[in-house]
């Protein structure tokens, strides 16, 4: 049986943020996604829940910066920063 949250082909949201070390908690993620700080391939969503895929575009709003994540795998579990780092590529024009 699939972990809850994760199917073959797609995870949740809030999941996948918490995952990918974006916040420190998954209720942190559900309330960012729900204050319109995340886009899903440019569209915007106030639901934690939507199914988000590999090839996904990201753009998020945080602290004064805007950063695009392209969703390079879904996660299985919450690692360690350098595994989270893995879950998604960096389009952002600035990464500092």
């Amino acid at each position: 049986m699939a972990e809850p949250g994760v199917d073959a082909d797609w995870q949740r949201l809030d999941l996948w943020l918490w995952c990918a070390r974006l916040a420190k908690t998954r209720a942190d993620c559900t309330r960012l996604v729900a204050g319109g700080a995340v886009r899903l391939n440019r569209q915007p969503t106030d639901k934690a829940h939507a199914r988000l895929r590999v090839g996904d575009v990201l753009t998020l709003a945080l602290h004064g910066r805007v950063r695009v994540w392209r969703v390079l795998s879904l996660a299985a579990r919450r690692g360690p920063p350098a595994e989270a780092r893995l879950l998604y590529e960096d389009l952002s024009e600035d990464r500092s």
